[in-house]
């Protein structure tokens, strides 16, 4: 009977060490919940760098669970995504564009937040200070280099007065960028008209009330606009205007030239901030972070399509050149 006890006794240890060893498995593996406000390659390229980021600070698929979800745009989708990612318990949430981050920090003030792709985080009330956010929320801004945008176009194109953009009025980062764009014209002797519009299905419409009105057409990084930047180089080709725009994937497409920023490396930088807060790190006391380097991206084959010269000098200074 003692020798029968003496298995049963060991069968029962032997059983809560394996159940213990599984929960514990299990506790090293963190969910992380990814709502991206719209597919468009430059923030397709912000995740991309976001996981690459997480893995090699030690998060790799083994110890960190994916949900990731597509808010197609819409705000109110962003926020029931959060909301979904806070009823179900996630250790923390990445939010890829302005929206989406004021989506995520609206469902929860306890749940850290780390945010990729937002232009001004303080404007968008995500953060009290880019040094110390203060609250759950802190990440990498892609503010893109406004200024060396319009001195590219100028040093491109010197006879230009005026420059058409179309924007979408609703997204703040798009704002910001409108006005910093608005003073930097002033500074240059050019003139900026804008196009508003709601959503992609009117970017088309938006960009041919500029033709006739400008020289040259510029797209910095609005959501709504980037996601349908075809549209616009539609009609910068019809109409023979150059298009400059704010990062290197709408060059890919068929833009003319950027001064840009590397969005996948904007995500790398945002998963290693991640780690750290899946360390223990406060976001509260992690400063907002940037992207300093910049690169001249120029599509010769768009140019030719848009009817342009592009000199020798603006050729040798890219770091990449696109051409079939």
């Amino acid at each position: 009977m003692q020798a029968r006890l003496r298995i049963i006794g060991l069968a029962t240890l032997t059983m809560v060490l394996v159940l213990g060893l599984v929960t514990l498995g299990q506790a090293k593996q963190v969910k992380v919940g990814i709502v991206q406000l719209v597919e468009h390659p430059s923030l397709d390229a912000a995740r991309i760098g976001f996981l690459d980021g997480l893995e090699k600070n030690g998060y790799g698929v083994d110890k960190v669970k994916i949900e990731y979800q597509n808010a197609q745009g819409d705000f109110a989708t962003a926020s029931m995504i959060s909301q979904q990612f806070v009823n179900s318990g996630v250790d923390l949430i990445l939010a890829i564009a302005t929206p989406a981050a004021q989506a995520a920090a609206h469902a929860t003030s306890t749940i850290p937040i780390v945010f990729t792709a937002v232009t001004d985080p303080v404007q968008a009330g995500l953060v009290k200070s880019l040094q110390e956010p203060g609250g759950n929320i802190t990440g990498v801004s892609d503010l893109t280099p406004i200024a060396l945008q319009i001195e590219l176009l100028k040093k491109m194109f010197p006879n230009v007065k005026t420059i058409g953009a179309v924007y979408n009025p609703g997204e703040a980062n798009s704002a910001v960028q409108k006005a910093i764009a608005e003073q930097v014209c002033k500074e240059y002797g050019l003139r900026l008209i804008t196009a508003g519009v709601s959503s992609t299905a009117e970017v088309y419409q938006a960009a041919q009330s500029l033709v006739g009105r400008v020289d040259a057409f510029y797209v910095w990084t609005d959501n709504a606009v980037v996601t349908a930047i075809e549209s616009m180089i539609m009609i910068a080709e019809d109409f023979k205007i150059p298009l400059i725009a704010g990062e290197d994937n709408s060059v890919e497409k068929g833009a003319l030239a950027t001064v840009g920023i590397s969005y996948y490396d904007i995500g790398v930088q945002t998963g290693e901030m991640a780690a750290k807060i899946l360390d223990g790190a406060s976001p509260a006391k992690i400063p907002v972070g940037f992207q300093e380097e910049t690169m001249i991206v120029v599509n010769l084959d768009a140019a030719k399509r848009m009817g342009v010269n592009v000199s020798p000098e603006i050729i040798d200074s890219a770091s990449k050149v696109i051409q079939d």
